[in-house]
């Protein structure tokens, strides 16, 4: 199989597999979720045995695949401008084309999305995959396609990823599908269904194969990696009902992270997302244990009011938050950790506001993503709730959570000047093509001058200045992890 790399329109380095007597053209795009990013691959492994070599070029495509996200409006307007563009090339340069939408928008509008997008020709939820060789067929033969059932059992542990947006250094592992918590702002229950954990042996035979090519740190993804509990298959609600043996040998998230640090001790490994509720000390335990599990947890908590909490189905307090921060900060002192936060959730007061710039004063986050609240359709949320915070009121509140953020971010990066730390060299600096840019252990960005180092090198920089995302440094030579 050949390898080519392209340069996607971020400028990240892409990993193209050209399997060869492979006549057809694939040309994916995805939005939303990292998860989505890693559907893809799966798709595109799919595919490949199809008949399908994976493209950079729209105007050559032989189909077109859009991998959605409903989280927000905006992100389902993303997609509809796509397909605009798409229909653009379809009518003007390439009338062969066909077009197809998957992911979690594909699930949320089902066959709607045939009345309304003409250019489409199939729909095709997260679950239904391995579905799209009959789809396809039925494409061919004129009709439109459709599969958008959820599973209670699919993970696609059996397939190997083909990895397209990669830098042949980082790759996305799956680990979970789905999500129980039911948060009332939320559409991934009803677009990925109910949460199943992956059989633990595929996720250590993937990982060390992607060791094996070369790469030097993944990211273990889903919904909610904390709930992560396999014991032979089947639900994480159904486990109560296995049977003595089986609930002797699950395996449950700490324990998988001690599995895989184990497995590639030169390995790095991160995991993304976490969900307070669920975010056990073992997990911090496992963390502070290995060297190779970096120092960073995205753990989201949407709002710092106990009473927009139960408004949001978040099933912690302010209270408890706290306690599993000072408990992450004491086991592991130098832990980034990063935020969500939701400004302008229904019912919201300023006082709601007040507790939630508080929280992130007792935090100090190092890094977040924040968002004005957005209504999404079949939500609790939407069902049973006004949207009745002024768009002003909301954009007022999402600045003043944002400007806070800046700030918070810039101290926790100058505290890191002066410090000498290992950073795995991913690509080329955005600013300039003498400097490299990778990450430390707690996630941030660290720029340096080239030298004589290379990509996928763990290099030890000395850490001179930074800006609020970005530290900017020396490298003073290899670090023992290569």
């Amino acid at each position: 199989m050949e390898k080519i790399i392209n340069e996607n329109k971020q400028g990240q380095s892409l990993t193209l597999d050209k399997k060869e007597g492979n006549t057809r053209k694939l040309f994916i795009e995805s939005y939303g979720c990292q998860m989505n990013f890693s559907d893809s691959e799966i798709v595109a492994s799919i595919l490949n045995e199809q008949g399908y070599n994976t493209t950079q070029n729209l105007e050559e495509a032989d189909l077109v695949l859009v991998n959605t996200c409903s989280i927000r409006d905006k992100a389902e307007q993303t997609v509809r401008k796509r397909l605009e563009k798409y229909n653009a090339v379809k009518q003007n340069q390439n009338p062969n084309m066909k077009v197809g939408v998957l992911g979690c928008m594909a699930e949320r509008l089902k066959s709607k999305f045939l009345e309304e997008e003409k250019i489409v020709d199939l729909v095709v939820g997260p679950d239904a995959y391995k579905d799209l060789p009959n789809l396809l067929a039925e494409v061919e033969d004129g009709r439109d396609a459709i599969n958008v059932i959820l599973s209670k059992e699919e993970t696609y542990g059996d397939i190997a990823p083909v990895r397209l947006n990669t830098n042949g250094v980082t790759a996305f592992v799956s680990i979970t599908r789905g999500c129980d918590n039911m948060c009332t702002f939320c559409v991934v229950p009803f677009t990925r269904g109910r949460e199943r954990s992956r059989d633990p042996q595929s996720i250590i035979e993937e990982i060390n194969d992607l060791w094996n090519k070369g790469y030097k740190e993944v990211t273990l993804l889903g919904q909610n990696v904390d709930s992560f509990l396999w014991y032979g298959g089947g639900l994480k609600k159904d486990f109560e009902k296995a049977s003595d043996m089986q609930k002797a040998t699950a395996v449950n998230f700490a324990m998988l992270l001690d599995m895989c640090a184990n497995a590639q001790p030169k390995m790095r490994f991160r995991f993304s997302t976490s969900n307070p509720q669920d975010f056990t000390m073992d997990v911090i335990e496992a963390m502070a244990k290995h060297r190779n599990i970096c120092n960073y947890i995205h753990l989201p908590v949407q709002s710092g009011s106990n009473r927009i909490l139960k408004e949001m189905n978040r099933l912690h307090t302010r209270e408890e938050y706290f306690l599993l921060i000072d408990n992450i900060k004491r086991l592991i002192p130098d832990c980034a950790i990063s935020q969500d936060m939701i400004a302008g959730f229904p019912t919201e007061t300023e006082e709601d506001h007040q507790d939630t710039l508080s929280l992130m004063a007792y935090v100090k986050y190092d890094f977040g993503f924040m968002f004005a609240y957005s209504e999404r359709p079949g939500t609790l949320a939407e069902r049973k709730m006004e949207d009745d915070i002024p768009n002003a009121i909301k954009k007022r509140r999402l600045n003043e959570i944002i400007a806070l953020q800046q700030e918070h971010s810039l101290m926790r990066t100058k505290q890191h000047i002066g410090k000498t730390e290992e950073v795995l060299i991913e690509k080329l600096s955005k600013r300039s093509d003498q400097h490299w840019s990778g990450r430390n252990t707690q996630n941030t960005v660290v720029v340096f001058p080239k030298g004589d180092y290379k990509v996928g090198d763990f290099v030890n920089v000395k850490i001179t200045d930074c800006t609020s995302a970005t530290l900017i440094g020396e490298a003073v030579g290899y670090s023992d992890n290569n």
